[in-house]
């Protein structure tokens, strides 16, 4: 078929490469200059698609990080509550410097909260198994559905 992919690619002298983007072939220099247009007010000069991706793949990567930090507070949570024996100080540091991580987060980022419930439950479902590799017991010891609101994450009192 004329014009396909094996057909542009047969026509290529030795060395050539069909033509990419900038963004796919420097994506440094493309953010350097996507921020001088956006400065500079050449809003028609934009590659707003692309722009426009990765700005929502900063606010991905705020959601993931407060998962991440709800993840690791629940996962000693839950060792807490299911191996009271093995209760240690670093359980107690790790939920401490969590709860930190979490206030930064939320802090910094107002509009995740309406998302807290959401945020939880994704960072309960690994907690858990993580929670099961970690501790040898069953993954059916912990329960399914996260029990923890986020009060409990935030303020709960953990001592020895």
């Amino acid at each position: 078929m004329a014009g396909s992919r094996r057909d542009i690619e047969a026509a290529l002298a030795p060395g050539d490469e069909p033509v990419r983007s900038e963004y796919e072939r420097d994506f440094y220099s493309w953010l350097m200059e996507q921020a001088r247009l956006l400065r500079e007010g050449r809003f028609d000069a934009l590659d707003r698609d692309n722009l426009a991706e990765e700005i929502e793949s900063l606010g991905r990567e705020q959601f993931n990080k407060l998962v991440s930090a709800l993840r690791i507070a629940m996962l000693h949570m839950l060792k807490w509550d299911h191996q009271p024996s093995l209760r240690s100080r670093s359980w107690v540091l790790s939920i401490g410097e969590q709860r930190l991580e979490i206030a930064d987060v939320l802090a910094d980022n107002p509009g995740l909260k309406p998302r807290l419930g959401e945020a939880i439950a994704r960072a309960y479902r690994r907690a858990r198994i993580e929670a099961a590799r970690e501790t040898g017991l069953e993954e059916a010891v912990f329960p399914t559905e996260c029990s923890y609101l986020f009060d409990d994450v935030i303020k709960r009192n953990f001592s020895l």
